[in-house]
């Protein structure tokens, strides 16, 4: 029996590996599976590089077996196996790594590394997570080698023996310490192997020692072919439902999804999924599943995703990317910069060629991808510089117009302008006057769209949006001036709702159906939803609101006949058009609602009596 010490730097190091090499404890078992696959690469490339002979018939795997009453987990392969001496340099020798070795020995021979998945050295000692005590039994592919164990019960020292394994290959053994029993469950095991390896390149099997031969499942954990490797053209649209449903658990069909597969300048597989989003921005903290060959390292890293690509769902296999990614290494690494704007570019090619290519689909999708579009426009201009001319807008009529298809359309009646409406329903008196005229509005109507028109009047080139409520528009006045005594009906309204400080106007408007209207500027609104989303007091923000008097209004006319004879009559006039004006423009108070009901049943009565 031999006995010596790590070559590591101080006593202190290993358990620094041990407690810090990673965040998550359950990640010692893609580490480990990970090796398992590793060593079985390596025993492939050398039989496809004739320097070993493979039984054809021979099924390569890793196995994970738990054994809960001997309190054992142990990783199985029928990979290259190690010696004695490989093992003291492998594992022992933590500044060497097996995988570096293997590359620089057979450089020449294949094309680049990226065959290699994982390493032994550093990874390793994620065992010791959850281990007391670890032993190696090997058996290296060469002939004429021994067997070799190797257990080291988490200090620096260890103990090498030879070893009773029989077969090429390696099997650790992790005798899981009191305080990591949780690990001991087979549930618990089958979820951190569905988590990190289900699409490990090497067949990996759970087995139970409590159960038979015969009741081990004979189908592997993992599924070794991944959608994303395979090339677009040669998946269905059904294959790529069926792997969404199958990673994501989500019931419902993805809209579309986009295929990535880039060799140069760095290489990346993956497919990203646009999910039908159940309400605004629901999918914020989304699932865009990252992959190094095949081996999973984390969701959402916003330092190679873009921040607003996490409403999608999908799969990211980058081989360039290590296994244990740090913050640091993803912000200052090149390749993570230009991967991300490859993702942002290859999402952005996608939507301008349905919306070129297909509009019918596109108008379709609309209203599931918005809040993508508009958050992404938002959060990165370089995103907004390559979609803005796919960006829709939905009319009242239910129709989608671009910006530039807007303006065109009525360029005659308000150039460079785009009128809105944030409620249909509310607004539907500014809708049909709009509508009598010939013209049309967009509707924007979520939280989102408060600041995205913010943002679009700042880079769209001069265009202004306006609520169709926030000034009487020139094309609604009526040509000819009605002759009336503006001056009086002004003060008929001010002593009627007691409010010296109203601001009135009067306009003779085309419409004569239309007896009061409320002005408020685009700017004074904006302040107040803005302030309104941020939780601030909108009293910050004095109302500028202006109440319209349409002096073609016969309601509005009368008033001025009856001012002095019917008094009570006038003033409760009054008061019900200016609550019908407020109403078009934004909800009744609690207590306005009730004297609007209570004054419109009386004005029913006074009808009826008549």
């Amino acid at each position: 029996m031999e006995k010596g010490n790590l070559s590591i730097n101080s006593e202190n190091i290993f358990p620094i590996i041990k407690k810090w090499l990673y965040s998550d404890t359950d990640i010692f078992l893609r580490e480990l599976v990970s090796n398992g696959c590793d060593a079985i690469v390596k025993l492939k490339k050398l039989a496809s590089m004739g320097k070993f002979d493979l039984d054809e018939n021979e099924k390569l795997k890793v196995i994970v077996r738990l054994d809960e009453k001997a309190k054992t987990i142990q990783i199985i392969d029928n990979g290259i196996g190690m010696t004695a001496d490989e093992i003291k340099k492998f594992i022992t020798e933590i500044a060497f790594s097996g995988a570096t070795d293997f590359i620089t020995k057979y450089q020449d021979q294949f094309e680049n590394g990226s065959d290699i998945i994982g390493h032994f050295g550093l990874g390793f000692y994620s065992a010791f997570m959850v281990a007391d005590k670890v032993q190696i039994d090997s058996k290296s592919y060469a002939a004429d080698t021994e067997s070799a164990r190797w257990v080291c019960e988490g200090g620096i020292e260890y103990e090498m023996d030879s070893s009773d394994r029989l077969n090429r290959g390696t099997t650790i053994t992790l005798y899981v310490g009191d305080e990591n029993k949780e690990f001991l469950n087979g549930w618990k095991l089958k979820e951190i192997l569905a988590k990190y390896c289900a699409f490990m390149p090497i067949e990996i099997y759970f087995e139970d020692a409590s159960k038979k031969d015969e009741e081990q499942e004979e189908k592997p954990v993992n599924d070794t072919n991944p959608l994303w490797l395979k090339k677009p053209s040669e998946c269905t649209d059904e294959e790529y439902k069926e792997f969404y449903h199958k990673v994501f658990t989500d019931f419902n069909d993805p809209l579309f999804w986009i295929h990535l597969n880039m060799d140069y300048p760095f290489r990346l597989k993956g497919i990203l999924y646009f999910p039908k989003l159940k309400h605004e921005l629901e999918s914020i903290e989304g699932q865009v599943k990252l992959y190094n060959n095949q081996v999973f390292i984390a969701d959402n890293l916003k330092e190679v995703i873009p921040e607003f690509l996490l409403l999608l769902k999908g799969t990211i296999d980058c081989p360039d990317l290590p296994l244990n990614v740090s913050r640091s290494f993803l912000q200052n690494d090149g390749y993570v910069t230009k991967m991300s704007k490859y993702i942002t570019k290859k999402v952005a090619d996608k939507l301008n060629s349905m919306f070129k290519k297909s509009r019918e689909d596109y108008e379709k999708y609309w209203e599931d991808i918005s809040p993508f579009i508009k958050y992404g426009a938002m959060r990165e201009h370089d995103f907004y510089d390559k979609v803005k001319d796919s960006l829709l807008f939905r009319t009242t009529e239910g129709n989608y117009v671009t910006i530039t298809e807007y303006t065109d359309n009525n360029k005659d009646k308000a150039e460079n302008k785009v009128f809105y409406v944030s409620d249909v329903q509310q607004q539907a008196q500014y809708i049909k006057m709009f509508k009598d005229e010939g013209m049309d509005a967009v509707v924007l109507d979520t939280r989102l769209d408060v600041p995205y028109v913010s943002f679009l009047e700042a880079y769209s080139g001069g265009v202004k949006f306006e609520r169709i409520d926030s000034a009487v528009s020139e094309m609604l006045k009526s040509d000819s001036e009605a002759e009336i005594d503006t001056e009086a009906l002004e003060n008929v309204f001010k002593q009627a709702l007691g409010r010296d400080d109203l601001k009135i106007k009067v306009e003779s408007l085309k419409s004569t159906e239309v007896s009061a209207m409320i002005e408020l500027s685009e700017q004074s609104r904006r302040m107040q939803e803005m302030s309104a989303m941020y939780g601030m007091d909108n009293r910050t923000f004095p109302s500028d609101e202006t109440l319209v008097l349409n002096a073609n209004n016969n309601v509005v006319k009368l008033l001025l006949d009856i001012k002095d004879s019917k008094n009570e009559e006038a003033e409760m006039i009054c008061r019900q058009i200016y609550d019908l004006a407020v109403m078009s423009h934004k909800p009744l108070s609690q207590e306005s609602m009730t004297e609007f009901i209570a004054r419109s049943n009386k004005i029913m009565e006074l009808l009826a009596e008549k």
